[in-house]
């Protein structure tokens, strides 16, 4: 069975035109804060997992729920970005394809470093954290447990798409100057972040990244 990468990365995405949010708040906020605010930029994520989401548990971690808490996947080339690519489930509003969308690269352990010292709850899952019924670990050493044959597999139908839906969770907020760099689809995205990021004080590189989408 294949082993966690030595120093494994986590992924976040979001349509392009929330950046300028993003990079004004200094922060990735969780649903449970996001749901209060307006005019934060396109939402490409399935409104009724969402509020799902908000009222799903974490074992290891009590009282902490997975809306309360910002979410990665350990790789690009998610399911949900293959979701929003194909545009046909019927739960989706979201119908502008994977053109528009970034993927933010953060480095696990430097994130964890960060919410360990500031008293941030993170955990993981094995799993879809959306879905009713998920195991989450709270413990780097549980990281085996993660099925990495599916996280880096590019064709996951069938076993392999519940282990590729595996999630890193931390409480509340992750800050934006955490950014490794930003993969992008196209172009005319890239130059859209750039103008975006271009007051920040922390400006992660921005690269094509094509094989990070579908």
């Amino acid at each position: 069975m294949p082993q966690p990468p030595i120093n494994p990365k986590l992924y976040h995405i979001v349509h392009v035109d929330r950046l300028a949010s993003i990079v004004a708040d200094g922060n990735l906020l969780c649903d449970a804060v996001m749901a209060n605010r307006q005019g934060t930029g396109t939402v490409i994520g399935m409104s009724r997992i969402k509020q799902r989401r908000l009222q799903l548990a974490l074992e290891s971690r009590q009282g902490l729920m997975v809306g309360g808490c910002v979410p990665f996947y350990f790789c690009p080339r998610s399911v949900m970005l293959y979701l929003l690519y194909r545009g046909n489930d019927p739960d989706l509003n979201y119908q502008g394809g994977q053109d528009p969308i970034i993927h933010l690269e953060f480095d696990l352990n430097r994130v964890v470093q960060w919410a360990e010292a500031r008293g941030r709850r993170w955990a993981f899952t094995l799993s879809n954290a959306g879905a009713y019924y998920f195991e989450d670990r709270c413990d780097l050493g549980s990281l085996d447990e993660v099925s990495w044959e599916a996280v880096s597999a590019r064709q996951w139908s069938g076993v392999l798409k519940e282990g590729k839906q595996a999630e890193f969770l931390v409480e509340r907020e992750v800050p934006w100057e955490l950014v490794e760099r930003i993969g992008v689809c196209t172009d005319a995205t890239g130059q859209r972040t750039l103008k975006a990021t271009s007051l920040a004080n922390h400006r992660p590189g921005v690269e094509i990244k094509r094989d990070w989408y579908y």
